[in-house]
């Protein structure tokens, strides 16, 4: 903003902004100050001039915050008739001159506004044009780039089927030279049978071996597969000629021939332990039928397998001079850990020599387990005859179950340690099964035959022990006046917790046989009925036996009847034959009464042992905890039967006694008979 100086009038000031005050950070209060900065000013300065030379006292403040002196009246009057603010109207000037000119300014911002937009429009116009020519021009581009795009693709097509045609052609070259070159060679064996002497150097040469292997093999295949495609003269269905046959007998000879003679270079590297050697034989070798020839060779010249020493020392081992279980198992566990560290050995000599050791360790671990333990096993495990088993004293069948049991942890014990050592793709767990599979599908018969022969033995431990006790001298037993040639043989709790430990270690060998839930429930439940029948026969046959007591009891009753007619010393002299049989049937009836307790208590137990162990063994198959829970309760159904008639008998006996103590009280005071 531009003004003229300050000493000219404020009347006649002119007032010019400039459009520039507008721009930037425009501020209308600095406007304003700008303005009217420079007439306020010398309005104070005049009026402090003014104010010099009086006194403080003298002085009087105006309502606009100026002073004023009190010593002369009459500049006090000439003050009051003055203006407050002497500089408004050049204030109202400027302002009414500024307006002026931020009207004019505003004119010229909007005119050049308008040019502006005009100039705006007309590029705008110009912008679009252009852009509408750029697009035409990029379609276009782009159309020339699908053009091109599709034509480099059809070149690429052309190209790729010419890069195949030539491929193919070089391959049809490479396999025609190939084939000329095996048809020279094939025609060195086209001689009179055995006749190799005109073979050329290669075949012949022992540095070349390799090579004269690859070489043979490719004849042997050009020869048996491809000899009709290859020569024309030959169609199909015909049969090769004179020469060709001769070729390929020739041939074959000499495929033997180098194969033994590779193998004897094989056996001597091996005698000497020379590694590098045998891994060049074998990579040479695994061209002649993928070297199964060197592999079952290595394998059938281990020691272990050829050694008689090593088969007897196996036995020795095992067996030695005593047949049980723990002996044998120890001997197990020494053996298979001796076979362990032998196969980890063989192992570490096959990853250094054949370029298929896992194959190798296949045949390796198979003839281990076909050969060395199948023969032990064989010697081990002799099935016992089941018309005439060997008796209990030598161990009877349940021997055999357990070395059958003990032999077959062991194995599966050592086909997983041959699995970490390592047997390439062979199922080593499944063929140490099936060695006793034969064993196996007859284990439940010789299970419930082991059974049956405990059980008979130990009835007649029982029955000995029996006669032991009542007749240890051989003499005849009385009680109370009653005699008897033997007392009946008691039913024993202990006896039915025997009869339940056989059958627990019978369903534990069943658990380790039976891999599946249903084989496993069908065994389970064999061996589980022949407990019930062997419990419920025993304490049938014991209650009977009880009975017994009560019968004769009840025959001695009868025999000493006494009537009512008879006279008082006849009475006398049969009171002391009544009261004998008063006291066997005493005798008879807590004898029967212990026997059912013994009979409920052996009861109980095989219901807590079903729960405990056969129960989770029979669920998992439908049905067959069920017809086990059925078959339970027929085989006690004769026990009970026997108890009902034992205490039917033994009410019968209670009755007697009150009769014969009525009998007694009578003959005491002299009523009832004359």
């Amino acid at each position: 903003m531009k003004r003229r100086s300050k000493t000219s009038s404020a009347s006649n000031l002119p007032v010019i902004l400039n459009i520039d005050d507008f721009k930037g950070n425009f501020s209308f209060d600095a406007l304003f100050g700008n303005l009217v900065n420079e007439l306020l000013p010398s309005l104070r300065e005049d009026e402090v001039d003014s104010g010099d030379g009086h006194g403080i006292g003298g002085t009087d403040a105006l309502p606009n915050g100026h002073t004023r002196t009190t010593s002369d009246a009459t500049k006090v009057a000439q003050g009051l008739n003055a203006p407050l603010f002497p500089e408004v109207d050049a204030l109202l000037s400027l302002f009414k001159d500024s307006c002026k000119e931020l009207i004019e300014l505003r004119k010229q911002i909007d005119g050049k506004l308008n040019n502006l937009k005009k100039e705006v429009s007309t590029e705008d116009a110009k912008h679009r044009k252009t852009l509408t020519e750029l697009e035409k021009g990029v379609d276009g581009l782009f159309n020339s780039f699908a053009r091109l795009d599709s034509r480099i693709s059809s070149v690429g097509q052309t190209a790729a089927k010419v890069g195949d045609y030539l491929q193919s052609a070089d391959a049809q070259r490479e396999t025609a030279s190939q084939t000329i070159e095996l048809v020279k060679y094939l025609m060195e064996f086209n001689s009179s049978p055995g006749d190799l002497t005109k073979l050329s150097p290669l075949f012949s040469d022992d540095s070349r071996v390799a090579e004269a292997a690859s070489i043979a093999q490719k004849l042997r295949s050009f020869a048996e597969e491809d000899i009709t495609r290859a020569m024309p003269s030959v169609t199909a269905g015909t049969t090769a000629s004179r020469g060709l046959e001769i070729a390929v007998g020739n041939l074959q000879e000499y495929c033997n021939e180098l194969e033994n003679r590779l193998l004897a270079r094989f056996d001597a590297a091996s005698q000497r332990r020379e590694l590098s050697t045998m891994s060049k034989c074998a990579k040479i070798l695994s061209q002649f039928n993928r070297g199964t020839s060197a592999m079952q060779h290595y394998v059938a010249t281990r020691p272990m397998f050829i050694d008689v020493e090593v088969m007897n020392s196996d036995t020795n081992l095992v067996l030695g001079d005593r047949v049980s279980p723990n002996y044998i198992s120890r001997g197990l566990s020494k053996l298979y850990k001796e076979i362990t560290d032998t196969v980890r050995k063989e192992a570490a000599t096959i990853m250094a020599v054949f370029p298929s050791p896992n194959d190798v360790m296949s045949i390796l671990v198979q003839r281990v387990l076909e050969q060395r333990v199948t023969s032990l096993l064989d010697k081990l495990l002799e099935k016992p005859s089941l018309a005439h088993p060997r008796p209990m004293e030598e161990g009877g069948i349940l021997l055999y179950l357990r070395v059958l049991a003990v032999s077959y942890e062991k194995t599966q014990e050592l086909a997983r340690d041959l699995r970490a050592v390592g047997c390439g793709d062979l199922d080593v767990e499944g063929l140490a099964e099936s060695l006793f599979s034969s064993h196996k599908d007859e284990y439940p018969d010789y299970e419930k035959a082991s059974l049956r022969q405990l059980y008979q033995a130990k009835l007649e431990e029982l029955r000995v022990e029996s006669q032991r006790v009542c007749e240890p001298s051989g003499t005849i037993v009385r009680s109370k006046g009653a005699s008897a040639a033997s007392s009946p043989q008691e039913i024993s709790v202990a006896a039915a917790t025997e009869f339940v430990q056989w059958n627990e270690e019978a369903i534990s060998r069943c658990t380790l046989f039976s891999s599946l839930p249903v084989t496993l429930a069908a065994n389970v439940r064999a061996v589980f009925t022949c407990l019930l029948n062997q419990v419920s026969k025993y304490i049938t046959d014991g209650l009977e036996r009880a009975r017994d007591g009560l019968t004769e009891a009840a025959s001695l009753r009868e025999r000493f009847v006494i009537g009512t007619s008879v006279s008082r010393r006849v009475a006398a002299a049969a009171t002391s034959q009544a009261e004998a049989a008063a006291a066997a049937g005493e005798t008879s009836f807590k004898a029967f009464m212990v026997a059912v307790q013994h009979s409920g208590s052996s009861v109980v137990i095989i219901q807590q042992y079903f729960a405990n162990s056969i129960s989770r063994l029979l669920l998992p198959v439908d049905g067959a905890h069920a017809a086990a829970c059925e078959e339970m309760a027929t085989a006690m159904s004769s026990a009970e039967s026997a108890a009902y008639k034992g205490l039917q008998q033994c009410i019968d006996t209670l009755m007697a006694e009150v009769r014969f103590g009525l009998f007694y009280w009578a003959i005491a005071f002299g009523k009832g008979w004359g």
